[in-house]
């Protein structure tokens, strides 16, 4: 196989892009004072930030007041639910556009989260323009705000999800992904981001845990999970080790898995998130579990986390290609069914950085 083919992947051709933009902003004491109250705040800031939204042609924003965490998935019908700590945001980027303000009356945020849902079509070649329009958008709004100064950190996140088992379900047709780093993306887009930046690429796949395979993989009657989660264990582990996939997560606690770059970003858990931090740069085995004999869940979410070297040269399409090739041995020693069953394979990319001074003063 030529190292050109191998840096391609091939996905099945009902792929769906996501991207989405989120500008964190700092709120401090001195912001805060130039209101009457928090809810004033808000809402004043909100009207400022939707009306520079629509000049930019961002169609799609909300405004998070409450500190809950954005999660974003694809959806015919356009929902958001919020929990205790998170909303999910479901849409189709085709057709869904909105301006909300998400707050808890009498509560002082940590920080102002403007997150920017990206509309249209061919979200992923147009991601560039889309990372454009919102620091273009946010050089607006900062001579705008009270006070100067202010923090913005902003993190652009996006990814790929499809089926592992679409053949078996008779979707034959796919295309050739060369994947690239998104700063080799926007360099090539004159998009470039501020040296330093933090970028992680990772995949994730949910396995729910069905009534056949618990039969395969527990006694019945059992109230001691632990020999389910171990066989999961150790055929994941044996499948990403044959593959030389050293950055590895395997969580059945029934939390959300959340992952970050652990050089830059704290990774405490929460009581609906399982923090993954993940060091590319570090060569050796890089392995989390996170689960308990004695609860069964419904899900189980495993992770596997590209290198540093992964990213560079083209390297994006081999490490895609090798996560399936171990996703598809350890799934062959499951009692799956592939016509039936999806295999949702979720492909991840993050930037995060502090918007540059010289582009907000």
């Amino acid at each position: 196989m030529s190292l050109s083919h191998q840096q391609k992947v091939y996905i099945p051709k009902d792929v769906r892009n996501n991207q989405y933009i989120t500008a964190e902003i700092k709120v401090t004491d001195a912001l805060l004072a130039h209101y009457l109250d928090y809810k004033a705040c808000y809402q004043t800031l909100s009207r400022i930030i939707f009306k520079l939204a629509e000049q930019d042609e961002l169609y799609n924003v909300h405004v998070i007041t409450n500190d809950k965490l954005p999660v974003v998935r694809f959806h015919s019908e356009t929902y958001c639910f919020p929990t205790a700590e998170q909303i999910v945001f479901f849409y189709n980027p085709k057709y869904h556009e909105a301006q909300s303000l998400h707050s808890q009356d009498g509560y002082r945020a940590r920080k102002i989260r403007i997150v920017f849902l990206a509309t249209g079509e061919d979200i992923r070649s147009n991601s560039a323009d889309f990372h454009l329009k919102v620091q273009s958008f946010l050089t607006k709004l900062m001579p705008q705000l009270p006070e100067k100064d202010l923090s913005i950190k902003i993190r652009d996140h996006q990814h790929l999800s499809y089926d592992l088992f679409a053949k078996a379900k008779g979707n034959k047709e796919s295309y050739g992904y060369k994947l690239r780093s998104i700063s080799d993306r926007y360099k090539a887009r004159s998009c470039p981001l501020p040296e330093g930046h933090g970028s992680l690429c990772y995949v994730t796949v949910k396995l729910p845990l069905s009534r056949k395979l618990k039969q395969a993989l527990l006694p019945e009657g059992a109230n001691d999970f632990t020999p389910l989660y171990q066989t999961l264990e150790d055929a994941f582990l044996l499948a990403t080790s044959a593959k030389q996939l050293k950055r590895v997560a395997m969580v059945a606690n029934g939390l959300t898995p959340l992952v970050r770059n652990s050089k830059f970003d704290q990774v405490d858990g929460t009581d609906e998130v399982q923090m993954l931090g993940f060091d590319p740069n570090i060569e050796e085995q890089q392995f989390m579990r996170h689960w308990n004999g004695s609860d069964l869940v419904e899900m189980v979410s495993f992770t596997i986390a590209a290198g540093v070297k992964d990213s560079k040269d083209g390297g994006l399409g081999r490490y895609l290609n090798r996560v399936e090739e171990a996703l598809k041995s350890f799934t062959s020693e499951l009692a799956l069914d592939r016509t039936r069953q999806d295999l949702i394979v979720r492909f991840h990319q993050h930037i995060s950085y502090h918007m540059p001074e010289q582009l907000i003063s």
